[in-house]
């Protein structure tokens, strides 16, 4: 039997990304996003309801939602459903699934929430040069061309 696992959302983050490190310093944000559906009900009535997900990035890809993304940002995930479990302070089983993001797409051109720390992030644009999302992919582009 053929399995499939492939996740494509449209939403908006609920909250500020906050980037953070593993102990091997590889970059990893959880966005927290809320993907709305309206619909009529049986009475012709429009409802919506609005599911909650989080979306885990890694890499330099964490890193650039980071420095471009912030609360009520549009994005676009594709990805894919991951399972994870532990054990909390008072040794309960926890257990959550989350969006393992393998592509991140800007939805709206805005300027970075805040100045690059780094000198190998992005450079913070200006009017006159290209949109977030081609500053990224041209980024993404000259990593590829690096290798």
């Amino acid at each position: 039997m053929a399995n499939f696992n492939k996740v494509l959302l449209i939403g908006n983050l609920t909250k500020d990304p906050e980037l953070r490190y593993t102990p091997q310093g590889t970059a990893v944000v959880n966005l927290r996003l809320a993907v709305n559906r309206r619909f009529r009900n049986k009475a012709q009535e429009l409802k919506e309801e609005t599911c909650f997900i989080t979306a885990v990035v890694w890499d330099k890809q964490a890193e650039t939602c980071n420095q471009y993304l912030h609360k009520g940002s549009p994005i676009f995930v594709e990805g894919r459903l991951q399972s994870r479990s532990w054990e909390d302070n008072s040794g309960q089983k926890r257990s959550v699934i989350d969006v393992r993001a393998e592509r991140i797409q800007f939805l709206s051109t805005q300027a970075p929430k805040a100045q690059p720390a780094a000198a190998d992030t992005l450079e913070e644009p200006v009017a006159s040069e290209p949109s977030t999302q081609d500053a990224w992919l041209e980024e993404s582009e000259e990593q590829s061309n690096a290798s």
